[in-house]
């Protein structure tokens, strides 16, 4: 539909979109630019009155492996307004999506990491493969799910996000299945030939009443995606990736080393 570099927004004649992510180089890792790219392409989606849904896919092996290092790198050393203004721009990318009109549908393969369980937790359904790996991976280099926190609540509870965002540990597919993060698995080489299914369903439906169920069910969930909570998640971000042990937990990761509170002596 249009030019970007990091990802690609696709229409097919049968009037759906897929939004693919486009840095498999980068196992579709995203920075600054990524995101800039994915806002501009959800405010097409959402302009566009013809289309009947969303695919939001990744290229390559991997669906998202989170944060790119050298956006990374570049965070850490920027001061407490640069990284709001960062936040911002993340958290108007998974907002955006949450609130699109149209349905939409996540499609994961590989690994999904950090603010990847963002995306999938902010489309209205997600299915993925068997032996997908996923992981709320941030406290392991000293940042906090902050912006995304309130979507991955909202998808798979309060429990088991305390426990998947305070341990970093990975889990499976199956697992993600379990606590309705994906509606559906499929093995891996299932995963294209099951989403024709998806397509092939949705494509039944009346485009108007998909719109006016979204609008519907918003309104009637327990709780709301406020302004508030979105400024509260954003300056959460801001203020941890400034303090001095994400600087250190940063900077370990991109050193390749083990951070200071693994070592008790340094603290």
């Amino acid at each position: 539909m249009t030019d970007f570099t990091t990802i690609q927004l696709e229409k097919d004649a049968r009037g759906f979109a897929t939004l693919w992510l486009n840095r498999p180089e980068k196992n579709n890792a995203f920075n600054a630019e990524m995101i800039r790219e994915l806002n501009a392409a959800i405010d097409m989606v959402q302009a566009d009155t013809a289309l009947r849904f969303l695919l939001l896919r990744g290229l390559g092996r991997h669906f998202c492996a989170g944060a790119d290092l050298a956006w990374m790198r570049q965070s850490a050393a920027l001061d407490y307004q640069a990284n709001l203004a960062d936040a911002h721009q993340l958290g108007q990318l998974m907002y955006s999506l949450y609130l699109l009109k149209v349905p939409t549908l996540a499609v994961v393969q590989g690994a999904a990491f950090g603010g990847a369980l963002g995306l999938i937790a902010a489309c209205d359904m997600a299915i993925g493969s068997r032996d997908a790996v996923l992981s709320l991976s941030e406290v392991r280099i000293g940042l906090a799910p902050a912006v995304i926190s309130p979507l991955v609540c909202k998808a798979i509870g309060d429990r088991a996000t305390r426990r998947y965002a305070l341990t970093g540990e990975r889990f499976s597919g199956e697992k993600a299945h379990e606590l309705g993060l994906f509606a559906e698995i499929y093995a891996a080489d299932e995963l294209d030939d099951r989403l024709d299914d998806w397509i092939g369903n949705l494509l039944l439906n009346s485009p108007q009443a998909m719109r006016a169920s979204k609008d519907l069910l918003r309104e009637v969930a327990s709780v709301s995606l406020t302004p508030a909570l979105r400024r509260y998640t954003e300056n959460a971000i801001a203020q941890i990736r400034v303090s001095p042990e994400a600087q250190e937990g940063l900077n370990a990761f991109l050193e390749k080393r083990e951070p200071a509170w693994l070592e008790p002596e340094k603290c």
